[in-house]
């Protein structure tokens, strides 16, 4: 008989017998639509000892017995693993027996597809139809389909096999911007056995990249070498050899582009290296990085003075770095310490939310059951409790089942055909029955849709030997579904809590879910940052909340000084002075004091100083320029002091008029030492000046002749014109008329002229007109 509906019975009141080698057989055969299964149910079974009922499967071709008259019991329920079931009944001719079986279709569901090792898989449905999204972890590349669909067939499958991640031996990556560099997962030449990888970086113009070796472990005959260009010609940044040191600071390239060369001459040992690169910006520190944590900053591009702090996820702890890091130096910009790490504690969670298997044996006299599993008796026709397994996992997974019976460790029982183990997909026996096994066999592997499984173990009492059996061993292990979960099944959302924020595990708050509080930096979390959503849908806890930290960590002591605390507390405000030992001098601030910020951790307004020996630190004197001398000659010169040269008369100093001993290792000047050389400018000016004053008393010796001279001559007329008006008025035959008229009518013919005083004026009178007409 054929069946083609959706729902119906199979009774052996209506099957049509037909006689075969002395035996009454008929068959019934169920199919339905691709995609779908069938699902038989036990509605009562009354068979005489002899006759058969087998419920068969068909998988590729081949019939697979599901179960049989020795298993069957009212209530039991088989699935097919196709869209095709099929019933043998075979009876006698003189007792027929009866049964009857309720058939319904369910939807069947490709297996959940495996996790490529270096990647992750995102499952949107399981059914006909869903899809499986693929991808690698940073510095993998996929090897396949980045998605599979689910499709439907008599058996629903996926597309295409899993895919696959693996790293790439070498390679070019342009405009780079952060990635990693990893040891090739397949590196080897099957002719030589050795490898040979070259990767080049290169960063947009303008950008620098930072290498950092988050792990390096190489052989004796394995070797990388970094170069700080696009080619082997470039200067070498890291090499590393046999002992040396991991530069945990990182390397970072002058220019724009990196170049990794890793080379292995060594078949038997794999390499192994994670290196993260990223670029940044010129005259900005680099971007930090911290696995298993997060940071804050206080300048989004990293310039000269950002500062970041760091903290930890959930279960991990901060070490090997400090909690705050800043960007200093203004000529090449770097941060004045490395980043941290952050480490996990033991493995957190509990009961079946733990990523590895949990193994539970029934019936071994050492077995030690999970504590996460429920325990349940179903009383039968037992003198003791059946044993029933519940089991549940968290909310968004499922199950995978591991089991093995019989022939190895682990028997199931010493009679095969009287024990039964069944596995119910859910949290009861009205759930879809995943498998059912009799007897001894091989191991098993069941797959959930649902995060609850229960473990039905049915043995009769009459089949044990000597009272007692071998028992079975099971181990299970929880896989993510992406499903989504039905709102009436999750927890309620919390809010968010002031001066912090909250993340969570799942997209929806299912079962076991969790939601992980912090706090921004300066803040200290209060109650419990991790809450759970428990079975019953409620939180383990009420929400905390986030209180300012007013205080600062202990900076430490330094070696070879003492220290005066203010308060003891180290409060916001408190003052820490350090004075070094003698002998010592102290390199950093001696002052320390904790001031609070408006984002952040209150901290120390500088880094904790050091004292070391005195000549360690000086600077020699450099010694004299020739033709100069020094101010405050010293033979020694501590970081910050400075020296000042000066040259002699008629010399000029070329260089730094002062030089400043700068701190190091070891300490150096701030330049070369500065030189005196002639003054060839004063010199000029020298010569120019002479010329200059012989100039101007050429000049003074003209100017004074040629007022002398027309001085003189005034002042010989003046003095003849007084002499003359004086002695010679009225005598003189060369009056001139212009002076003035004279009388000449009071002069007679007969004036004496024989007067001696007259003649004495006459001739004196004649010698001054020639004197005057000269």
């Amino acid at each position: 008989m054929n069946f083609s509906e959706p729902e119906g019975y199979i009774d052996s009141a209506e099957a049509p017998l037909v006689p075969q080698n002395g035996f009454l057989e008929c068959s019934f055969r169920v199919t339905v639509y691709a995609g779908y299964g069938v699902e038989l149910q036990v509605k009562s079974v009354n068979l005489s000892e002899g006759e058969v009922l087998a419920i068969r499967g068909e998988d590729n071709g081949h019939l697979v017995t599901l179960a049989n008259q020795t298993l069957l019991v009212e209530g039991q329920v088989i699935r097919s693993p196709t869209n095709a079931v099929s019933v043998l009944f075979r009876a006698f001719p003189d007792g027929l027996g009866t049964f009857q079986l309720h058939y319904q279709v369910f939807m069947l569901s490709c297996s959940f597809p495996r996790r490529p090792s270096f990647g992750e898989v995102a499952v949107v449905g399981l059914h006909s139809g869903g899809l499986a999204h693929f991808h690698c972890h940073l510095g993998y590349e996929l090897e396949g389909p980045q998605s599979l669909a689910c499709l439907n067939a008599s058996k629903p499958h996926w597309s295409a096999p899993e895919p696959i991640c693996s790293a790439p031996c070498g390679g070019t990556i342009h405009n780079a911007t952060i990635g990693h560099i990893l040891a090739p997962t397949s590196p080897r030449s099957p002719s030589s056995g050795s490898v040979a990888c070259v990767w080049t970086v290169s960063a947009p113009e303008g950008q620098r990249l930072h290498l950092h070796f988050e792990r390096l472990a190489l052989g004796e005959k394995q070797r990388m070498v970094v170069y700080g260009g696009e080619s082997n010609r470039s200067a070498v940044l890291y090499a590393s050899q046999p002992g040396s040191n991991v530069p945990f600071e990182g390397v970072i390239s002058e220019g724009n582009a990196l170049r990794v060369d890793f080379t292995s001459e060594d078949p038997s040992r794999e390499a192994t290296f994670n290196i993260r690169f990223e670029a940044f910006e010129k005259g900005h520190c680099y971007e930090p990085h911290l696995q298993n944590g997060n940071f804050t900053t206080s300048d989004a591009t990293y310039n000269l003075g950002a500062i970041v702090e760091f903290t930890c996820n959930p279960g991990h702890t901060l070490e090997q770095g400090p909690a705050v890091i800043e960007c200093i130096n203004l000529r090449d910009p770097y941060w004045n310490d490395t980043e941290p790490l952050c480490r996990g504690g033991w493995g957190q969670g509990g009961g079946l939310c733990l990523e590895g298997g949990c193994s539970w044996q029934w019936g071994h006299p050492d077995s030690q059951p999970c504590s996460h599993l429920r325990r349940r008796a179903l009383h039968g026709g037992w003198s003791h409790p059946v044993p029933q397994l519940a089991g549940a996992l968290c909310g968004g997974r499922g199950l995978h089942l591991e089991g093995s019976r019989g022939g190895g460790e682990a028997n199931l029982s010493g009679h095969p055909a009287s024990d039964i183990l069944t596995v119910y997909d859910g949290d009861d026996l009205n759930a879809h029955i995943l498998g059912q096994f009799l007897g001894s066999g091989g191991p098993q592997k069941l797959y959930s849709s649902t995060p609850d499984l229960t473990i039905q173990f049915h043995s009769d009492p009459a089949g044990l030997l000597f009272g007692k059996g071998l028992g079975f061993t099971m181990s299970y292990i929880g896989l993510f579904l992406a499903a989504e979960a039905s709102r009436n099944e999750s927890c309620s959302d919390l809010p968010e809590i002031q001066n912090g924020w909250k993340t969570t595990s799942h997209t929806e708050l299912v079962r076991e879910a969790k939601i992980t509080y912090q706090c921004d930096p300066g803040y200290d979390i209060v109650g419990s940052d991790t809450l759970t959503c428990q079975w019953d849908l409620t939180w383990s806890s009420d929400p905390p909340f986030c209180e300012k930290i007013m205080y600062c960590t202990d900076p430490g002591e330094v070696e070879h000084s003492t220290r005066l605390i203010s308060d003891p507390v180290l409060l916001v405000g408190t003052t820490i002075q350090y004075t070094c030992n003698l002998g010592f001098v102290l390199e950093g601030s001696s002052l320390l004091t904790c001031y609070s910020r408006e984002t952040g951790t209150p901290i120390w307004t500088s880094r904790l100083p050091r004292c070391v020996p005195e000549e360690s630190l000086a600077c020699d004197n450099p010694g004299l320029p020739e033709n100069g001398y020094q101010i405050l000659y010293k033979r020694l010169y501590l970081p910050g002091e400075s020296l000042t040269f000066m040259c002699y008369e008629g010399f000029e100093l070329l260089g730094e008029l002062t030089l400043k001993c700068i701190l190091g290792q070891p300490s150096r000047w701030s330049g070369p030492l500065p030189t005196c050389k002639v003054n060839q400018d004063s010199f000029e000016h020298a010569l120019e000046v002479a010329e200059a004053a012989a100039e101007t008393s050429l000049e003074g010796g003209n100017m004074a002749l040629a007022i002398f001279i027309p001085v003189l001559v005034v002042s010989l007329l003046l003095g003849g014109a007084y002499v003359y008006v004086t002695r010679c008025r009225y005598y003189s035959s060369l009056w001139l008329p212009l002076m003035y008229s004279h009388p000449y009518s009071q002069i007679t013919v007969e004036t004496e002229f024989d007067n001696p005083i007259y003649e004495t004026g006459v001739s004196c009178c004649l010698f001054s007109a020639k004197l005057v007409g000269s």
